[in-house]
């Protein structure tokens, strides 16, 4: 009688987590979507002073935690030596970009080959055989577009940076064992990142569009340097150019969300794995450093917009630079993902878990902590289906 009446408590706690985990699931959800529809008015009705003060606000602080959260969840595809490598490669890139304004092309063109160096290494640092020669025959065409035209080379990659978080949110979603959640928290993504992009860059909106610099006139001017960032080569006059700060703005606006609100929330253990790595860089650490480094750029920014957009273009190569690898991995199912620790099955408002803990589906519908641990890393957790 006893043993019935703990199997009935313990099936009754664990349909309580499950119901937990799912209603965190889907607050989450929620939360993200209508935060989906906050950035689109702003862009809508403001997208240069958007993008402008979001960059001020939030670019220094997402840089940093950007990199605590990739270092931290991809310990074990990131290591030395490769890692010293990685750094070496991107502070080239960096002094590339502070010479961009005196050399122009040539230290534009330097900065394009070194990127694609790092995705080269990346590849044999991750892929075997076959896919490794597939992918650096890949690179080398691409290389050779992106230096016939390096102008447009820039551009692209400004808007797929923006891109990026869909990739470690798809990564993470992992996590929510409920399959319909899981999938909902997914469209969600796709939502922001591919339909809206489109319903803009289509035109579905002009009507709505604008590009005047509004409360940001006075650091911008007429606002040509925004515009020249995000439009294509000779159309940032036109209204594609419009539409292209529109989606820029927008895109940003969520980029920060991603990395300033969402993962430091709902994947502490990133973060508890990053400080273990580097234990003087504590998380009120960071953000002061964000904070402060942002109000040194605000007066850069106040001072001259172009020196100091190119100042923080230089520091930003650093986090831009860094997740290149990990996207390649992710993407192609590198074997260095093997390597890494299963992250654990976590809800937003969980503790921060040790770097050791291994993911275990928490039973159906839930995102809740496991219990359980492992010694060693193994791959990432399967999805389990509902």
């Amino acid at each position: 009688m006893t043993r019935l009446t703990d199997a009935t408590s313990a099936t009754s706690a664990t349909g309580a987590t499950s119901a937990a985990g799912t209603q965190r699931s889907r607050t989450v959800t929620l939360l993200v979507l209508g935060t989906v529809a906050a950035s689109l008015a702003l862009a809508l009705g403001a997208p240069m002073a958007t993008a402008v003060i979001g960059l001020i606000l939030f670019g220094i602080l997402h840089n940093l935690l950007e990199i605590r959260y990739v270092a931290g969840r991809f310990s074990g595809l990131l290591g030395r030596p490769f890692l010293d490598l990685l750094v070496a490669l991107t502070t080239a890139i960096f002094i590339c970009r502070l010479l961009a304004g005196i050399v122009g092309r040539p230290a534009q063109l330097a900065e394009i080959l070194l990127g694609y160096v790092i995705i080269a290494l990346a590849a044999r640092h991750g892929l075997d055989g076959r896919r490794r020669h597939l992918a650096w025959a890949v690179l080398t065409a691409a290389a050779g577009v992106s230096l016939a035209f390096p102008a447009y080379h820039f551009v692209v990659l400004t808007h797929l940076h923006n891109v990026v978080p869909l990739f470690f949110l798809w990564e993470w979603s992992r996590r929510i064992t409920s399959r319909r959640g899981r999938q909902a928290f997914r469209a969600v993504q796709l939502l922001w990142v591919v339909a809206i992009p489109a319903v803009v860059l289509l035109g579905l909106l002009d009507g709505s569009l604008t590009t005047d610099p509004g409360i940001v006139r006075s650091v911008v001017g007429d606002g040509q340097t925004v515009l020249a960032t995000s439009a294509p080569p000779g159309a940032a006059a036109t209204l594609l150019g419009s539409r292209f700060l529109t989606v820029f703005a927008f895109m940003q606006t969520m980029h920060y969300v991603v990395w300033v609100a969402l993962l430091p929330r709902v994947a502490p253990d990133a973060s508890a794995a990053f400080e273990a790595r580097v234990p003087w860089v504590t998380g009120p650490r960071l953000w002061a450093v964000g904070f402060l480094v942002a109000a040194v750029f605000a007066v850069l920014f106040g001072v001259d917009f172009a020196q100091g957009k190119a100042l923080y273009a230089a520091l930003a190569s650093y986090h831009a630079y860094l997740e290149l690898p990990v996207l390649l991995a992710m993407l192609v199912g590198a074997r260095s993902l093997s390597l890494l620790p299963a992250p654990p099955a976590t809800g937003p408002t969980s503790a921060p878990v040790p770097p050791a803990a291994s993911a275990a589906p928490g039973g159906s519908g839930s995102i809740g902590p496991t219990p359980e641990t492992a010694a060693v890393a193994v791959a990432p957790d399967p999805e389990v289906a509902t």
